[in-house]
């Protein structure tokens, strides 16, 4: 599930292919933008912001994307068997003369004047990978609504941008606690900083993401073997999504 470390990744192995050379073929599959054609432009850099993807391209052009649950961009040589899904869910195709980058599935595709970058991320909060990381400012954001649970708070990219639900169990699991208790009655919240970032910090090199509890539902908790539990938490959106936790390194509060 794409979130801030593998995002990173994404956007470090585009960098890497695209960077620096000549687009030779430019193929942008929706209505908005397919008229657009970027060949003949160099790649100036791909950067992540949060959970989004910016590949900026000479003449002050950004290419924004957007993983959210199944989107990704696949690396080929040329020559190289396409693989990542049927044609028809492919949505752009950017390629010079030593890689072809592939968006899948791509729910969110635009094509943006740089200087206008904020009307797509301008609402993030701080970049728990990024350059703008500012702790402190992430913890007032987290805490302007004390009665919200602590799990949607994390998932809120307005208060701080990389966690999904996976690091959303993640880092409740880390500082023990459940994620639907109010984060105003968490003591010292900004242990759930801390853990954003260090979880973050300690997979965005990994080409597996370690787990200790999220997909793990009836399996022993790595500290004290009580089978994980889980349940559903809605999001930001109003989504009911997966949440695990472990009953005892994280009792719920008495109702």
């Amino acid at each position: 599930m794409p979130e801030g470390d593998t995002v990173y990744q994404a956007a470090r192995r585009l960098h890497a292919a695209l960077a620096g050379r000549v687009l030779t073929r430019s193929d942008l599959r929706v209505p908005r933008f397919a008229t657009a054609d970027l060949t003949g432009r160099s790649v100036l850099d791909v950067t992540p912001r949060g959970k989004h993807l910016l590949t900026r391209i000479e003449g002050e052009l950004t290419l924004h994307s957007h993983l959210r649950m199944d989107g990704s961009w696949r690396i080929y040589e040329p020559g190289e068997r396409w693989r990542g899904g049927p044609a028809h869910q492919i949505r752009a195709i950017l390629a010079n003369a030593e890689h072809t980058a592939v968006g899948y599935r791509l729910p969110v595709l635009e094509l943006l004047r740089t200087q206008d970058e904020s009307k797509a991320v301008g609402h993030l909060g701080p970049d728990l990978l990024g350059a703008d990381w500012d702790a402190d400012s992430a913890l007032r954001n987290l805490l302007q609504d004390p009665a919200r649970a602590i799990g949607e708070a994390l998932l809120d990219q307005r208060n701080l941008a990389g966690v999904g639900n996976v690091y959303k169990s993640e880092i409740c699991f880390a500082v023990r606690v459940v994620p639907w208790l109010p984060i105003g009655e968490l003591p010292a919240p900004e242990r759930l900083v801390t853990a954003a970032k260090q979880l973050l910090e300690a997979n965005k090199d990994r080409p597996v993401r370690q787990a200790y509890v999220y997909g793990r539902a009836g399996r022993p908790c790595p500290r004290c073997r009580t089978p994980i539990r889980t349940t559903t938490q809605r999001d930001p959106s109003g989504r009911e999504r997966p949440t695990y936790w472990c009953p005892k390194c994280q009792p719920a509060p008495p109702l």
